[in-house]
């Protein structure tokens, strides 16, 4: 199996190579085209992820994220929950990576099959990164006006994580 994953990208290259060659198609300035529009969506989509970027280090550092979780210490006390949870689940629709960062460590304080753990992974996979896909796909293609986009979203986000919430407890609480 090591051999097959080590061979397969270059079995992949030369057969583009041949299809190319066979087809009278220049490869090399075809591969730079690819190139220069890859730049170009990067440079286009640039400003969406680093607002994006800035947007959650400023929810991290005003510590408007600790305060909620403060505020919701007792209700979630009284279940066994920590405040990681409202972390997590306040952060997946902002950022993937930071949402899976907040999980890895419940993982590590709870373990994976606990109460926490579980209720982690079911946000995770109930929710999508909404910010992130408006920021990222609808500026890719210069969508400005996202119209009903971003408050369905959010609802769905919103909708899966009291679903979580209420699931994990019925089957595992």
């Amino acid at each position: 199996m090591a051999t097959v994953s080590i061979v397969i990208l270059p079995i992949i290259v030369l057969i583009i190579v041949i299809y190319g060659y066979k087809s009278k198609i220049n490869i090399y300035d075809s591969f730079l085209k690819g190139v220069l529009e890859g730049l170009k969506t990067c440079v286009s989509i640039f400003p969406n992820i680093l607002a994006m970027i800035f947007a959650v280090n400023l929810l991290i550092k005003s510590g408007f994220i600790d305060y909620i979780s403060s505020f919701l210490n007792p209700a979630l006390s009284r279940y066994n929950l920590s405040t990681d949870i409202i972390s997590m689940a306040f952060f997946r629709p902002i950022s993937g990576n930071a949402s899976l960062a907040i999980m890895d460590n419940i993982f590590s304080n709870f373990g994976p099959d606990s109460l926490m753990g579980r209720l982690a992974s079911t946000i995770q996979g109930s929710t999508d990164t909404t910010f992130y896909v408006l920021a990222l796909y609808f500026g890719s293609i210069g969508i400005k006006k996202t119209r009903y986009a971003l408050p369905v979203g959010l609802f769905a986000d919103f909708v899966g994580i009291v679903m979580s919430f209420l699931l994990v407890y019925l089957f595992f609480y």
